[in-house]
């Protein structure tokens, strides 16, 4: 999902980032083009262990006024929230026999297994709307 962050910087200093939506998550990368993987690993950590749900992304113009985002600019960076919440739930399902045994033909093909291919079309066909 594509979130806001505010990207500021000093001479002689790294590119910081803060995340509006996330009070309190910071990133930070020496190259501009670094900062989305810093922003990742920074919502990864952020978020943890922590079982709140993770907010929904909000847009820059929502804080555009705020004082304490002027002076920088605004970047959006695609969070893959899988990564956050990372943890493997199982789940029974049922499906045609036929549609199964394509999709571990695909999955096999692409080198992936039923779960990962089921989940990545889950996030493709969400991602759709």
């Amino acid at each position: 999902m594509l979130y806001p962050i505010y990207v500021y910087k000093e001479d002689g200093s790294a590119y910081g980032a803060a995340f509006p939506d996330f009070p309190g998550c910071f990133a930070a990368a020496d190259e501009l083009k670094d900062l989305p993987g810093a922003a990742q690993e920074a919502v990864e950590a952020h978020f943890g262990a922590d079982e709140d749900p993770v907010p929904a992304p909000s847009t820059p113009d929502v804080w555009s006024d705020n004082p304490d985002y002027q002076g920088g600019f605004w970047m959006l960076v695609d969070i893959d929230l899988a990564q956050v919440r990372s943890r493997a739930v199982r789940l029974n399902i049922s499906l045609p026999e036929g549609l199964v045994q394509r999709i571990d033909a695909v999955a096999k093909q692409r080198r992936l297994s039923r779960s990962a291919f089921l989940a990545l079309a889950a996030e493709h066909e969400m991602a759709e709307t």
